[in-house]
């Protein structure tokens, strides 16, 4: 039988998603980290390769999902305000990586910054 996983997030770092993996696992949610020996054993190409992926079976989803909007913390900007959606003005945003072309998929820190709205997935360049 095929089990479905469903990447809930991603983390640049293996420690912020360890982090929400004990929250999950202390609710009896299953928690996979994809890439996470990969990053830590070089930190280094976390941006190339996507980060660290925290997974759940699908059946987990909508659980998981409501534990992991209760304990995160959304994209702010340097002065600590939260990044507003121009398109919806909600204060859930995380960053976006497109790496749509090869220059970025070789260079990944020469993308610039944007962050997806996780209401409406409207895409927001920072700085505006």
């Amino acid at each position: 039988m095929k089990t479905k996983f469903y990447t809930l997030a991603t983390f640049e770092f293996p420690a912020d998603a360890l982090i929400i993996k004990g929250k999950l696992e202390s609710e009896g949610i299953a928690v996979f980290l994809r890439d996470e020996a990969t990053i830590n054993s070089d930190p280094l190409i976390s941006t190339a390769i996507g980060g660290v992926k925290l997974q759940v079976y699908s059946a987990d989803k909508e659980v998981a999902k409501q534990i992991y909007d209760e304990v995160r913390r959304y994209a702010s900007d340097d002065f600590g305000n939260p990044i507003l959606c121009p398109n919806c003005k909600a204060a859930k945003s995380e960053i976006y990586y497109s790496r749509n072309t090869i220059f970025f998929k070789l260079f990944p820190f020469f993308e610039p910054r944007k962050y997806k709205c996780m209401q409406c997935n409207f895409i927001i360049k920072y700085p505006r």
